[in-house]
């Protein structure tokens, strides 16, 4: 997922409009691209429009939607924002309004924001995307970024295929339904393209993929004491060399702890 931020002063807002910043939803990704190509080489935007776009993996949300302290997808979108925001300042843009079009109730995310940024005019709206051409414009940025990545990416699982071939990943895509129909390991699911905690792929998982049964583990029993070694420590040699582990499980934050027959 791809988050993005526009900014640009306020005397400036018509520059906006002319570049055509509308509802991104509406826009075709050709006129999207033809936006975006603007601000970067027409002389007006590049004095006036600033952007920073943040790329979020689906293996973050992923995990971050499945690990034992939870933070749900608006959450990761949340705490993007904050992110940007904040980097927009740093970077040295006087902020004094920022809208936003929101992820869950806006009188909540609203609040949430207004309490981090209390210094700045806070607007959070549904539909934001389609009333302010500065959400447009951020949003445009958001939606070419993910576009292009989509067009360039390279499987790390030795998949040879392109995206003409899974599609733009959007759950009405065919391309995408086949490429999640046919694409499922039994083991280990999907590539690392694939978000697991999307409800699409997640009820393809419980159709196709082998059941797993993982025991709760109760904290206070395993809890080891100060100065108290491993059991594992007594047979494993001094001085041999730790191997290095498996990039499969480093990239999913995957640890065996024990193997059973």
């Amino acid at each position: 997922m791809v988050y993005g931020i526009a900014y640009c002063p306020i005397s400036q807002k018509e520059v906006l409009r002319t570049l055509g910043c509308a509802d991104s939803k509406a826009l075709t990704e050709e006129k999207r691209d033809e936006i975006l190509l603007k601000m970067f080489s027409e002389e007006e935007a590049l004095n006036n429009v600033g952007w920073i776009a943040e790329v979020i993996s689906p293996n973050y949300i992923s995990n971050s939607m499945y690990r034992r302290a939870k933070h749900s997808l608006n959450e990761v979108s949340m705490n993007s924002a904050i992110s940007l925001i904040k980097r927009a300042i740093e970077f040295g843009a006087n902020i004094t309004e920022v809208y936003v079009d929101t992820v869950g109730p806006p009188e909540k995310y609203q609040a949430k924001l207004s309490e981090i940024f209390p210094d700045i005019k806070i607007i959070v709206a549904k539909k934001a995307d389609s009333i302010y051409p500065i959400v447009s414009a951020a949003s445009i940025v958001a939606k070419v970024t993910r576009d292009h990545a989509l067009k360039v990416w390279e499987f790390h699982e030795g998949l040879e295929m392109n995206h003409k071939e899974f599609g733009s990943g959007y759950p009405g895509d065919p391309l995408t339904k086949k490429f999640i129909r046919d694409q499922i390991d039994r083991v280990f699911g999907y590539p690392l393209l694939v978000r697991f905690s999307w409800s699409t792929a997640e009820l393809m998982l419980q159709e196709k993929a082998a059941k797993c049964t993982f025991e709760e583990i109760d904290d206070s029993t395993t809890k080891k004491s100060a100065g108290t070694k491993s059991i594992s420590t007594f047979f494993s040699p001094k001085n041999e060399k730790r191997r290095k582990r498996h990039k499969f499980f480093e990239e999913r934050y995957l640890t065996i702890n024990n193997v059973f027959e």
